[in-house]
């Protein structure tokens, strides 16, 4: 059988969580853009394939034709997951490290696909583009001799603070004990880099060498370090000390910055709102009437609240949060999902919040109270947000920064305190409410609220997003008749699809 390596077919594996497949997506489609002949195939498991199909069917673009999909078998009461919950978004959050764990065991069925997919054209596929969190992948693509590449669809800087942390567990003052540093450095980042403990999630502090997911993610993290590049969501020009500690990792390997991965039309190139970024969602309130109130505010005069799509927190904070935001008489509209000690996918009940608050923001028309799904892109990219109260993930990130959108960090999980960080000491587009169990009290709430939408510090902020908004839109200007005039993410992303063409 020929077996020769082509590069016009591209397999795409992204970790199952809406964060991860939306870049994904995103990047195929850029993919496809660059290279209109390039076949991709995306696999992922039955929840998360029916996601992709939604939102390519909906695509009235013939552009992405070329993109197919590939579902493995994958039954998640095996794993002891509810049925039909294999997207992190679908599960409480003390089962998603149950879902890290079985995303393991799709080897056999992707190895199988890999396989098939060789025999039925005859050839090697050009490349594997897999998650840093599936470093398996790289596994199967040097067992049929392909080139493998791992995506970080965070930033730079959070992506190389995570590593930094799984690999060495700096918070540990040595195996033998259970204390804890309270603020220590992080490796491969500079000497005056370091880390509070409070930084660290609950699970993460426990964390020590013989925790079952640290095992885990230090064997996922060490096989993406071993692929033959990285391809990161960001952009050059914004993350520099992020991006050279990650390349670090990765050297002498290349690490691509082809962000930020967004809808055309939060670049002002027209487009709309990709349709797996509202697949299975309701929203709790249409996007025309959304903006119509929006319509009715003062320019940078709104608060915008969302803690993300599987975040929450706790009732008593979301008291406080709702009496800092009435005593700071700002406008503001706010994404309600239950509190953390209850059910994130329960009906939200008015008496979680203070007594006559909801009322109160009715009759005032100071705050849009929006229950689990609110039109997000469509609410940064209009002229009234003046501010985005986030658990700083790293979409949500590109998205308020491509606009020019300053952030009050409120971090919960995963890399979103390292985002908080970088953001608030290496951009200055950023300044920390709060952090994962810290305590949160209205007078705080009020004075960081007043200090970013009305002080001479929110006014520095919201410079210096429009900077870093600037620095967005060039690094994605696509000028066909001179390369120079590229932005550095699309020579990024050219660059990678010609080292894969080099290699066929």
């Amino acid at each position: 059988m020929n077996t020769q390596q082509q590069d016009d077919h591209i397999i795409m594996f992204p970790f199952m969580a809406q964060g991860h497949i939306i870049p994904f997506l995103a990047l195929a489609k850029l993919i496809s853009q660059r290279k209109p002949n390039t076949k991709i195939t995306l696999v992922s498991t039955p929840l998360n394939i029916k996601y992709l199909h939604s939102a390519l069917t909906a695509e009235t673009s013939t552009a992405y034709k070329n993109i197919s999909l590939a579902e493995l078998p994958f039954s998640c009461t095996d794993h002891g997951l509810p049925p039909n919950s294999d997207n992190t978004d679908s599960l409480p959050s003390h089962l998603i490290v149950s879902l890290f764990h079985a995303s393991e065991t799709l080897k056999p069925s992707f190895d199988n696909l890999i396989t098939e997919i060789i025999r039925t054209e005859k050839r090697i596929p050009g490349c594997i583009i897999s998650d840093v969190f599936l470093g398996w992948v790289n596994e199967t693509a040097k067992r049929v001799g392909t080139l493998h590449f791992s995506f970080t669809t965070c930033g730079g800087y959070g992506t190389a603070a995570y590593f930094s942390i799984y690999l060495y567990l700096p918070h540990r003052k040595n195996d033998d004990s259970n204390d804890l540093i309270q603020e220590f450095h992080l490796p491969k980042f500079p000497d005056t880099c370091r880390l509070h403990v409070s930084q660290l999630t609950l699970n993460l502090r426990e964390t020590d060498k013989e925790t079952p997911f640290a095992i885990f993610l230090q064997k996922q993290i060490s096989l993406s370090l071993k692929s033959d590049g990285m391809l990161c969501n960001s952009v050059e020009e914004i993350e520099v000390l992020g991006l050279e500690t990650l390349r670090s990792y990765m050297d002498p390997k290349p690490v691509w910055t082809i962000g930020p991965l967004l809808p055309p039309f939060l670049l002002g190139n027209g487009g709309a709102v990709s349709n797996l970024r509202t697949a299975g969602k309701k929203f709790g309130i249409s996007p025309e009437n959304c903006i119509e109130w929006l319509n009715h505010k003062k320019p940078s005069s709104v608060v915008y609240i969302s803690f993300g799509s599987q975040n929450t927190i706790r009732t008593s904070k979301m008291r406080e949060l709702a009496l800092g935001l009435e005593k700071s008489g700002k406008c503001f509209i706010w994404v309600l999902r239950p509190p953390s000690e209850f059910d994130i996918e329960s009906e939200f009940k008015w008496e979680w919040l203070p007594e006559g608050f909801v009322g109160r923001m009715k009759k005032s028309q100071k705050g849009l109270l929006v229950k689990k799904w609110a039109p997000q892109l469509e609410i940064v990219c209009h002229k009234s947000t003046g501010a985005f109260l986030s658990h700083c993930g790293w979409n949500s990130v590109l998205e308020s920064l491509s606009q020019g959108v300053p952030i009050i960090g409120w971090p919960l999980e995963g890399e979103q305190c390292y985002n908080s960080k970088m953001m608030e000491e290496e951009m200055g587009v950023c300044t920390e409410l709060a952090r994962v169990d810290g305590e949160v009290f209205s007078e705080d709430v009020k004075k960081i609220i007043d200090d970013v939408m009305d002080g001479n510090k929110g006014e520095l902020m919201r410079k210096k997003a429009m900077v870093i908004a600037e620095k967005i839109r060039a690094a994605m200007r696509d000028d066909i008749s001179d390369d120079h005039a590229k932005g550095s993410s699309v020579r990024s992303v050219d660059d990678f699809l010609a080292t894969i063409t080099s290699r066929s």
